[in-house]
């Protein structure tokens, strides 16, 4: 964080436009999660695997199995999605967190500025190794004040980057109340009171659809774990669906599994 503190400092001496402009081409964008080059081999090395087994099990022939296995150079893209999903919604956890914190401060008679810093302290006691993107940002934040920047700005550039509802609300409502002499301690124990709600009930509806996520990633192995089962028990029986009009058959059977595995996907992807 001191790195990056310095790093708009230097800018903000190259040039006489603000610090957010200078700093928004090297503050991270939550939008978007690039993998690094490690990363985007393995994830293609693990799902071309993944998806050569599968297609092996169906074909049984290598060639097929290969091509199948080809599709593993769209697994980064996945894996990108996946990491991006898991950040915004730590993101948002720890937000509502530093919402409390702020929310105290303020209410103990600090002022806006001691009450970020403040919020700093808090999470570093509930993340002690301060590997947080929130405490990131907080740091930010407080480094821009000291430059002379107004808080505000300072919280609509982290919500632009962001990119998520509850911070984006809040940083609106409070650069409305700030400007216009709002009662702010009111203002940020409500957002953070609402917040918590909704994150409270996103994860109540977690909870209850678990035990339907596990129930649909039986039942996308079940066919797998089932060819697997007749292949050692019966391979005869299984031939003729490894040869002729067979693997016809195996691709058709193959697409429908794939259909069925999107389908599932987006029936349990469940947001509020």
């Amino acid at each position: 964080m001191k790195g990056s503190g310095c790093l708009m400092k230097v800018h903000a001496q190259r040039s006489h436009t603000p610090v957010k402009s200078s700093a928004a081409s090297v503050l991270p964008d939550y939008k978007v999660h690039i993998l690094s080059p490690r990363q985007k081999t393995i994830s293609m090395i693990a799902g071309g695997i993944v998806l050569f087994t599968v297609g092996y099990i169906f074909f049984h022939a290598w060639l097929l199995s290969a091509i199948v296995g080809i599709g593993g150079v769209h697994a980064p893209k996945f894996w990108s999605k996946y990491l991006l999903t898991k950040r915004r919604e730590a993101l948002s956890l720890h937000f509502k967190q530093a919402l409390y914190s702020l929310s105290s401060s303020l209410a103990a008679g600090r002022s806006v500025e001691n009450g970020f810093r403040e919020a700093i302290s808090d999470l570093r006691l509930l993340y002690p190794d301060a590997r947080n993107d929130l405490i990131s940002e907080l740091h930010i934040i407080c480094t821009r004040m000291e430059y002379g920047q107004p808080v505000e700005e300072a919280l609509q550039d982290f919500s632009q980057r962001a990119g998520i509802e509850d911070i984006t609300n809040f940083a609106d409502v409070f650069t409305t109340c700030k400007r216009t002499g709002g009662d702010l301690v009111e203002i940020v124990r409500r957002t953070s009171g609402i917040i918590s709600e909704k994150l409270d009930i996103s994860q109540e509806i977690s909870v209850m659809i678990a035990q339907k996520r596990f129930e649909s990633k039986a039942l996308l192995g079940a066919p797998i774990f089932f060819l697997l089962f007749m292949n050692f028990s019966s391979p005869d029986y299984m031939q003729p669906l490894y040869s002729g009009i067979g693997l016809f058959i195996s691709g058709i059977a193959l697409l429908m599994f794939g259909g069925c595995f999107w389908l599932i996907n987006k029936i349990m992807n469940i947001r509020i």
